[in-house]
């Protein structure tokens, strides 16, 4: 009788899967013209080339690469930075985020989400994602809006937008700013609109596991030319046009992007259309077959959202439709079958040691006494699905998967299917 590989057993899949980055001679030549040109320093802050349209003389590759993705996704300007976690940093202070300003957050997102409202001294309000999509709940951001309340983060989660309708109504009505976490969701659409710069202002990433990735980077996009032009300026250390190199006016990092990554980024942009139509096709054949597994539930895809980029394919894990053995023991073996999978995030944003404990800005900083009385655990009993989600039910596949065939779609599902037709081997 066939037996799970996890138990002695063969496994069903020996082939791997497709390997991410893609990568070929593309990104081979576009360094070496770099190295060659000896050129690796985006040169430089006020050269008046930075926010607007292109001119015909020469430009830095992340200037182009700033343009080119920006004018892809329908913003006018766009500002590279060294990752998304300092996108997202710089927005929130280019906003005008002040000490205890709130900032809607999803519980079930990255870390860098919250942590870039706590570098801009915000305080991050935790809301519940929806049980489907594991998007933010609108219906709970509403009700989060306080009179301190400055900003929405939505964080359109594994490529998938979030109900922009909805939200761009809500922030509307109580004047409040959207700040796009866009990490996941290069080329995703809503109705026909790219996201990132449907809102006040958005960030994307282009680390390693991005869609499109020069191992790191990052990139601001906006319609604001006021919030382009203080994003440039934290990113060249407070530097400001027209004035002296050495002569700072804010507070400002050293956020810059190479050369090398912003020429690596302009060919990975040249697949990106390609690569999201194939992942759209396989996430929809994959949810046809998962459906058909008792205790499995494929995302819920909103057709408004026209595009996905499909970063992360998640579906939902209900134990008591297998015998109670847990998702951990279940994804061991799922693994052991060739099958690459995982859980994703372990426990709530807010459940992280850094916000049971406050350890995110130093004791005695002088705004401490803004977090003092706010109890980060609290939001256990407000989050009942991200809880489920971290503790049981979640279950994620990388998107390079998706990059494949419906065979390997096919190969996924049976994967499962031998699972759980050998449940007794797992609880023994």
């Amino acid at each position: 009788m066939e037996k799970l590989a996890v138990a002695g057993g063969e496994p069903l899949r020996k082939t791997p899967f497709p390997s991410w980055p893609v990568h070929d001679q593309a990104e081979i030549d576009a360094v070496t013209e770099v190295v060659q040109s000896g050129k690796w320093f985006r040169f430089a802050y006020a050269t008046g080339v930075e926010l607007d349209e292109p001119t015909s003389g020469p430009m830095s590759r992340a200037v182009e690469f700033a343009h080119t993705f920006a004018a892809f996704h329908g913003a006018k300007y766009g500002v590279c930075t060294a990752n998304g976690t300092g996108s997202l940093e710089m927005l929130f202070k280019a906003i005008g985020i002040w000490p205890g300003d709130e900032v809607i957050v999803p519980a079930y997102t990255y870390v860098a989400s919250a942590t870039a409202v706590l570098a801009a001294q915000g305080v991050p309000v935790f809301v519940d994602v929806e049980p489907d999509t594991y998007l933010m709940d609108m219906d709970r951001v509403e009700a989060a809006i306080t009179d301190r309340t400055r900003a929405i983060e939505p964080v359109h989660f594994g490529g998938q937008p979030v109900d922009m309708d909805r939200l761009l109504a809500i922030a509307k009505k109580h004047n409040l700013k959207i700040i796009e976490d866009a990490a996941h969701a290069h080329g995703s659409e809503w109705r026909d609109h790219k996201v990132g710069a449907l809102g006040t202002a958005g960030s994307f990433s282009f680390q390693n596991a991005k869609n499109m990735t020069a191992g790191e980077g990052g990139i601001v996009l906006t319609n604001d030319f006021d919030i382009a032009e203080l994003c440039e300026s934290y990113l060249w250390s407070g530097r400001k046009k027209g004035r002296p190199w050495y002569e700072f006016h804010r507070l400002g990092w050293n956020y810059r992007i190479t050369e090398f990554q912003a020429a690596i980024l302009l060919v990975q942009l040249t697949r990106l259309e390609e690569q999201n139509a194939r992942r759209m096709d396989n996430a929809r054949y994959l949810s046809e077959l998962l459906s058909e597994i008792d205790g499995l539930q494929p995302p819920r895809w909103d057709e408004r959202a026209n595009k996905n980029s499909w970063h992360i394919y998640m579906t939902r894990y209900d134990p008591q439709h297998f015998e109670g053995v847990s998702r951990e023991r279940f994804l061991e073996a799922l693994n052991a079958e060739g099958i690459p999978c995982f859980t994703g995030y372990t426990f709530p944003l807010y459940a992280n040691p850094m916000f049971v404990n406050k350890e995110f800005l130093g004791h005695g900083a002088p705004v401490s006494p803004i977090y003092k009385d706010i109890d980060f655990t609290a939001y256990r009993e407000k989050c009942p699905v991200t809880e489920r989600a971290c503790s049981y039910e979640s279950i994620w596949l990388e998107h390079r998967l998706l990059l494949g065939t419906h065979k390997d779609m096919d190969d996924i599902a049976a994967g499962f299917r031998k699972v759980k037709d050998h449940l007794a081997e797992l609880r023994n």
